[in-house]
């Protein structure tokens, strides 16, 4: 089997990201279940958000221009389609996550890192809103995520078809 690969910037760009959300969702945790270490660990999530959010940004534009090399002609046209789609639901969560973090702190008012500027008006009741719809999607990346390690590794051990060795970088 001659498996095509993504770019080494591809590659380098979705396992960075990968470390760094698995980072935040455990630091989200460990904000949300701790006090002691609380305002470093916000200090933390913040500047995270921050970096995924402008690496969200540049890997959606390497996809536009660098198109992901073809699933396996042999993979069923629904599996086909749920992996595009959990792409694209991976990649809203990428930009959502960050964007709901962001506005937010703007409607507390809180400082924001990198002295970003306010994208929302301050208001007590919308960033409580936020603050809840966050936490679900937080979650919700999760369990994505969680779905995609499970594909990954049915294609690696199980089905064997050369899509986790696009991304892991290896070729036959």
């Amino acid at each position: 089997m001659n498996v095509v690969t993504f770019s080494p910037f591809s590659r380098v760009l979705h396992w960075t990201m990968a470390v760094l959300i698995l980072i935040m969702l455990f630091v989200g945790v460990g904000m949300v279940a701790s006090l002691s270490p609380y305002h470093r660990l916000v200090s933390l999530h913040e500047m995270v958000g921050v970096l995924i959010l402008v690496l969200a940004a540049i890997r959606l534009i390497n996809r536009l221009l660098h198109r992901a090399p073809p699933l396996p002609a042999e993979m069923p046209r629904g599996l086909q389609g749920i992996a595009h789609l959990s792409h694209y639901v991976l990649y809203f969560f990428m930009f959502a996550q960050p964007l709901l973090g962001w506005a937010m702190l703007s409607a507390a008012r809180y400082p924001l890192p990198l002295h970003l500027p306010n994208i929302m008006p301050h208001n007590v009741e919308l960033y409580a809103t936020l603050r809840h719809a966050h936490g679900i999607f937080g979650l919700l990346f999760f369990v994505t995520i969680l779905m995609h390690f499970a594909a990954a590794l049915m294609h690696a051990l199980i089905y064997r078809d050369g899509v986790f060795d696009s991304m892991a970088g290896r070729s036959h």
